[in-house]
Parts: C-alpha cells; structure tokens; sequence
C-alpha cells in the first residue's frame, strides 16, 4: 500500500511541475508578446518622425502644405543646396564641428586625468572633490548660464567659438570624471607599478599605459558626450548671440524665426536633416562599442 501510495503522490508531483511548466511558459509568452508590442510601438514613434522630416526635405513648400504625408512629386535635392548656402547651415555645420570637436578633446583630457586621479591617488579632500562631482551632475545647466555669462564676459570670451567651447567642456565635465571613475578604480594597479619599476614617469604611465586600457569607457563617455553637445541649445543661445558663430542648433531657430510666413519649409527640413545624420552616423559606427562598454562599466 504504500508503495502505491508513494507511486500516486510521485505521479501527482509530476503532474503540479509540468502544470507549472505549461503555466511559466504561457506567461513567459505573454510577457514577451507584450514586449515586443511596446518595442514595436516605440520603434513607430521614433522612426515616423525621422521618415516624414527625411521626406518632406525632398519636397516643395507648396506640396508640404498640399498632402504633408505623401511621396514628393520628385526629388528637390536643391532644399538641401538652398539650405547649405541661402540659409547659411555651411556655416553653422562648421561652426557646430569646430566648437564640439574642441570641447570634446578638452573634456575627454581634463575629465580623463581627472578620474585618474580621483580613482588611483589617496590625497585629503579626495572625498570632498568627489563629491563635489556627482553634485555637479544633479546641478541644472540654467542655473549655471548667469554665472558663465559674466565669466566670459570678463575674459572677454562672450560671443566667441573659444568661449562656448569653454563652457561646452564645463558642461561635460562632471559626467565624464564621474563615468570614467570606475573604469580606472578596476584597473590593476600591478601594471602602473611595473611601469614605475620600470622608471616610466607618472605622465607616461597615465597616457602610455593606463589610459589605453580603458579605451572602452573613453568611447562609451565621448560617444554620449558627442550627442548632448552636438545637441546643445541653451548654452549657445544664452552666451552667444553673434550671428557669424552661430552652432547649428541657433541656426535652425534662427532661420525658422526670420523667414516668418514665407519660410521655405523644404531648405528647412532638409536643414534638421543635416542636423540629425552626424549623430545617427556616429551611433550606428560606435554602436557596439557603446553597448559593450555601458555594459562593463555597469558591471564594474
């Protein structure tokens, strides 16, 4: 009897188990399916916009108004041509790659040399300054434009492509020492070490030896650094109102704000076209070096 009884009880353990099998799959296969709904959804509200901007920079203003959702008659490649020139995007395009490029390799320096610091060296205060980091981190940027205002005001800065690329770097700072923190506190030490032994000076241990071994996260920092700056507009727009060195981002408002009702819409689509490709190039090329290395340094 209890042979059978120990039989039956297996046979219903059995049982419970596929039950809960058949159970954790099917609510395994809805939360998936509802996953891939809401990656679905917002694929569509991200990507329609871009869509229709692409096409309505190849359009007339007249069919724009006309039918805003339809295929252009033909391919108006002059909006671009009329932008580029006409509206002056050329320059403002320079004026943007001069003014971030400079502020990125000034951040990613000082913000490199930094977190070194921060992350290898036991000084007093080092607590204090970190801190003092992270706090930079939560500080909104409005409040900080009064002040930089009269700072390059008194450096007689105000109005220049130095200036804002002064304050671009300010800006980036803080994020930049604050992500590269942890990726040189897991560094092995060892290595800076036998490069002393070695009799490699503090200097050429930093950039011979430690910086290129964290390579990933200086990618990772100068890939999100490129996309808020590239992005910037309150910055520019509060420090800087010469029109000759206008960024891209003041050029668009401002050429959408002057034209008034006869604004040519196709040279303005095609002008944010012109906007948004250099960050969606350096996405798509640095993708998976991005993702690899937000992935490590969260892990670390």
């Amino acid at each position: 009897m209890s042979v059978v009884a120990d039989r039956g009880a297996a046979r219903t353990d059995v049982a419970h188990r596929a039950e809960g099998r058949r159970s954790g799959g099917r609510a395994d296969r809805v939360v998936g399916g509802a996953s891939q709904a809401v990656l679905v959804v917002w694929t569509v509200l991200v990507l329609a916009p871009l869509l229709w901007t692409l096409m309505s920079s190849f359009k007339t203003t007249e069919e724009i108004f006309a039918s805003p959702f339809a295929l252009p008659s033909s391919l108006h490649v002059e909006n671009y041509v009329n932008a580029w020139t006409l509206a002056g995007i050329g320059r403002y395009f320079l004026n943007s790659v001069l003014v971030v490029a400079g502020a990125l390799a000034l951040t990613m320096l000082l913000g490199s040399m930094s977190a070194y610091v921060l992350a290898r060296f036991a000084f007093p205060g080092r607590g204090a300054v970190r801190t003092l980091v992270v706090a930079g981190l939560t500080f909104p940027v409005f409040l900080a434009v009064v002040p930089l205002f009269f700072i390059l005001q008194q450096a007689s800065l105000l109005n220049t492509l130095p200036g804002l690329v002064l304050a671009y770097t300010a800006y980036a700072y803080p994020f930049t020492v604050f992500f590269l923190l942890s990726f040189f506190e897991d560094l092995p030490g060892e290595v800076a070490e036998a490069a002393s032994i070695d009799g490699a000076s503090e200097w050429r241990t930093f950039f011979q030896v430690m910086l290129p071994m964290a390579r990933p996260g200086m990618a990772a920092v100068a890939i999100l650094n490129f996309v808020g700056l590239w992005n910037q507009f309150l910055l520019p727009v509060v420090l800087n109102s010469d029109q000759e060195n206008y960024v891209l981002t003041q050029g668009m408002a401002s050429f959408a704000s002057q034209a008034g009702y006869s604004v040519d819409f196709g040279a303005l689509f095609a002008g944010a076209v012109t906007t948004i490709v250099p960050v969606l190039v350096v996405y798509l090329v640095f993708q998976r070096r991005l993702q690899g290395s937000v992935a490590q340094g969260s892990v670390k």
